[in-house]
């Protein structure tokens, strides 16, 4: 799995993130953005996490910006889309992506939360689209969910995660294309019942947050929650869901309070306040100690 090119669509958080994670591993990366602003700030953000890993700022050489999609994936053999979660825009960029990449490469979705056989519905051939869900951010987080459709060949996506993990990744196979995959659906069955512990006046967010991180989000890392459950065993696990299950919140769409902190441009660490309140140069230092943490995770020691 060398000497592969790569194509990622779209500049963003995610995009320059994942083209960093390629660059890492030694393969030329194409990136297309058309923003000129954030296409000329491509290699300053991707030298920047590398100083931050204490790694080789050269990386950064290895991906070239372009303007045009055309140009990107003209001799890609992955291509990778990472534009907002908007599914019209998705599918308009898949169809333009299919149109100009060889008929060999490899065409995915960095997605979230949209099934891909939604996104790739345009293309004629769709044996060689999927999923590939990176974690933010992408050149720390392992895993990869490399999710596969109905259609979507068993041989395109054993070579997705042979490449993946010639990167050092931790590719994942989703074996049925469901919204949210597997991570999503898990982080945010967590994330509503939070919400809604707050909603409720049980207790305020700052506390939701300390009782997460000092108590099962520190095993989490080395005890998964089935790993868990077998570990205290399935009889505990039943007697426990028999008496909280049926008081958790059910509401089929977002909570109130989310949708009240939206309306009220409450959107979070970028404005200032969200679920809690965020002083200036607060987000850097969340980011920071995150990239720190993850690091040590990894093994390594922070720069």
């Amino acid at each position: 799995m060398t000497n592969q090119r790569i194509a990622i669509i779209g500049a963003g958080l995610m995009g320059h993130g994942i083209a960093q994670a390629f660059a890492a591993a030694g393969h030329r990366v194409d990136i297309q953005e058309p923003d000129a602003g954030r296409r000329a700030a491509i290699a300053d953000h991707v030298r920047g996490n590398l100083r931050i890993l204490g790694a080789d700022v050269a990386i950064a050489d290895l991906i070239r910006p372009w303007e045009r999609l055309e140009d990107a994936v003209a001799a890609a053999d992955i291509v990778i889309e990472a534009v907002p979660e908007d599914l019209a825009l998705k599918q308009r960029i898949m169809a333009a992506v299919e149109a100009a990449a060889p008929a060999h490469a490899l065409l995915a979705s960095n997605t979230s939360v949209i099934p891909i056989t939604r996104i790739m519905e345009p293309l004629v051939d769709k044996t060689r689209a999927m999923g590939t869900h990176w974690w933010n951010p992408p050149y720390l987080i392992p895993l990869v969910e490399v999710i596969q459709t109905a259609d979507t060949g068993d041989a395109a996506v054993a070579a997705m995660i042979g490449l993946l993990t010639s990167i050092g990744k931790m590719p994942v196979h989703v074996r049925k294309d469901v919204p949210g995959f597997i991570g999503n659906r898990l982080q945010h069955a967590l994330w509503r019942e939070a919400i809604a512990l707050v909603q409720n006046g049980v207790c305020d967010a700052e506390t939701v947050d300390t009782v997460v991180k000092a108590s099962f989000g520190r095993r989490m890392a080395v005890l998964g929650p089935l790993e868990n459950a077998d570990l205290v065993g399935t009889d505990l696990t039943l007697a426990v869901h028999e008496h909280v299950l049926p008081d958790l919140d059910r509401t089929p769409g977002p909570l109130p309070l989310l949708r009240d902190l939206v309306a009220a441009g409450r959107l979070g660490m970028k404005s200032g306040a969200g679920f809690r309140t965020w002083a200036d140069g607060q987000r850097e230092e969340v980011a920071a100690a995150l990239a720190i943490h993850l690091q040590r995770l990894d093994g390594a020691e922070p720069s």
